[in-house]
């Protein structure tokens, strides 16, 4: 029996006549030759932070290697806020090996903040931003581990101030992974780079991310995979007008899944993110796949 465990993996290539024997395999796998995948997500952060801000973005976790940014106002010293992002995205099977995908990302977020000027509020929502990449399997899981690859590109990101920008980010990851029933080993690392954009009056350079993230699975049986893992992430410092604000922030995060398969189509999956260093907050995201 040979498996990929939902929430883990971005993408792998499964033989059709498999099917039968793999446990929820259809999460985040590339899609069939010529099918139409609709994947669907909502995540919900809640972050504290105290001390003096130095506008270092809000980062909500959309998917295994996708985030949305909230760029904060500068100033605070006491914040809260809550943040739910819903994401839809569609997924094409190009070939048994590629798969191209595009998805569209709005927020809701509301913020309360506290320091020597007083208490404030504030919310927004709306759009967040919109990405296109592909996905290519250079290898099966075979007497080595499988190795997948993934790249993106920013199609459109809105700013604090500014209208929206377009092809200022890209994102580029590879995933490796050796299966051994009933558990998979899997090694994900991924960087996202930036280019400076106009915010406003403002030139702003988003910080590059870097994320590393080892994980294990366990298939409990042909619908029900348990996943957990470590998400390390380092962010760069971001630059207003040539000048750093605040400095680079590295975190380490417990990821803890369950995926249920209620068909070979239609999966669910469902992913906690809680910090263990590095900043307060915790992430909940829901995640559904379903096959045209």
């Amino acid at each position: 029996m040979r498996f990929i465990p939902i929430g883990v993996l971005l993408l792998a290539a499964v033989p059709p006549a498999a099917w039968a024997d793999l446990p929820l395999t259809i999460e985040d796998i590339i899609t069939d030759k010529g099918k139409v995948k609709l994947d669907l997500s909502v995540s919900y952060a809640n972050a504290d932070r105290q001390g003096v801000s130095t506008a270092d973005p809000i980062t909500v976790q959309t998917g295994p290697t996708s985030f949305v940014t909230l760029p904060t106002l500068i100033g605070e010293s006491v914040g809260n806020s809550d943040t739910t992002v819903a994401t839809l995205g569609l997924r094409y099977g190009l070939t048994a090996k590629t798969e191209i995908y595009a998805r569209l990302s709005g927020l809701a977020s509301g913020q309360r903040s506290s320091g020597l000027g007083g208490s404030a509020k504030s919310s927004e929502s709306g759009f967040a931003d919109a990405w296109a990449g592909i996905n290519y399997q250079f290898k099966k899981d075979d007497d080595t581990p499988a190795v997948l690859g993934f790249a993106e590109i920013a199609l459109r990101e809105k700013h604090r101030s500014s209208s929206s920008t377009s092809f200022k980010s890209a994102l580029l990851g590879v995933t490796t992974y050796k299966a051994i029933d009933p558990v998979v080993f899997s090694l994900t690392t991924a960087s996202r780079f930036n280019q400076s954009r106009q915010d406003g009056a403002q030139r702003y350079k988003p910080g590059n991310l870097l994320l590393l993230n080892p994980s294990v699975a366990f298939a409990v049986n042909d619908r029900v995979t348990l996943t957990t893992g470590v998400q390390w992430t380092r962010r760069a410092a971001g630059r207003y007008n040539g000048q750093t604000q605040g400095i680079a922030r590295t975190a380490t995060d417990l990821l803890l899944g369950v995926g249920y398969g209620f068909a070979k189509d239609n999966t669910l999956n469902t992913t906690f993110k809680m910090n263990a260093s590095g900043r307060s907050g915790a992430e909940l995201r829901v995640n559904w796949l379903y096959t045209f």
